[in-house]
């Protein structure tokens, strides 16, 4: 079985080990047959080159830019619904939660043109806003992982608070957001995937090269400075990073998220 695991790790883990040592090879080795692995000595001058070469960092800035407001609007809008629809009774709670959650088998095919639009009468287009301003207004998938959480909770620790005096707004803030650290992390992680390697909506917002993020940008590498494979795998190793750091640093969290976002319905 362990066996298994490592095989099949090898075999998701083969594009991204491919595409690191093609950031280290020397430009002749890279159209060799049969493929040679990594050049002897890795050539890590491409890494420069690669920052060098076109705007990367300036991308990069567009893409922090982005991934960080929608990361805040994410933590700020959907936990505070999913503790709405978790902990406190009003009309129609349930039918509403189900409505919601219905919305996540529309396709943003069906929703882009609409979403265009609206956009578009605001006066947003070739701006971050339309990119950063609806992870404001909830995620349904993210609202969901969040609530199956608040539901592990047992309700009889906020009915000791609400009996102590404290109101609603602060049994969210200093009891369930303290507690529901692992799937906000979870929910972190997945919103810092989605938006960092977002390319569709950038492709669709965003007409003024200067304001590309690294996910727009990066393809630009190609058709605008020309066919440099190994600067091309550089600039996506630094631009994959992020992510790696992220996860390593709040894999503990992560996996405790996972655990027990599902465990009640």
């Amino acid at each position: 079985m362990r066996a298994l695991l490592i095989l099949v790790t090898f075999i998701y883990m083969l594009p991204f080990l491919w595409m690191v040592t093609t950031s280290l090879k020397a430009d002749q080795d890279l159209y060799l047959y049969p493929p040679k692995l990594i050049s002897i000595p890795p050539v890590f001058e491409n890494y420069k080159m690669a920052v060098q070469y076109f705007p990367f960092w300036r991308y990069f800035k567009n893409s922090v830019i982005i991934t960080l407001g929608t990361i805040a609007g994410t933590l700020f809008s959907c936990p505070l619904v999913a503790y709405s629809f978790s902990k406190i009774n009003w009309k129609g709670r349930d039918v509403l939660f189900y409505i919601m959650l219905s919305t996540i088998m529309l396709p943003f095919a069906v929703t882009m043109i609409p979403q265009f639009i609206i956009f578009k009468k605001l006066g947003w287009l070739n701006t971050f806003l339309p990119l950063i301003v609806p992870a404001f207004l909830g995620s349904p998938l993210n609202i969901f992982l969040i609530r199956q959480f608040f539901m592990t909770i047992p309700d009889e620790l906020l009915d000791a608070a609400r009996i102590d005096g404290a109101s609603e707004f602060q049994i969210y803030l200093r009891i369930m957001l303290p507690l529901a650290k692992p799937v906000l992390f979870l929910v972190t992680l997945f919103t810092f995937v989605g938006s960092w390697n977002n390319y569709l909506g950038p492709l669709i917002y965003l007409t003024d090269e200067s304001k590309y993020p690294l996910s727009l940008g990066l393809p630009q590498f190609l058709d605008k400075y020309g066919t440099y494979w190994n600067w091309m795998m550089a600039a996506a190793t630094i631009s994959v990073l992020p992510t790696i750091i992220f996860f390593a640093f709040a894999q503990r969290y992560l996996i405790e998220g996972i655990k027990l976002t599902g465990l009640k319905g």
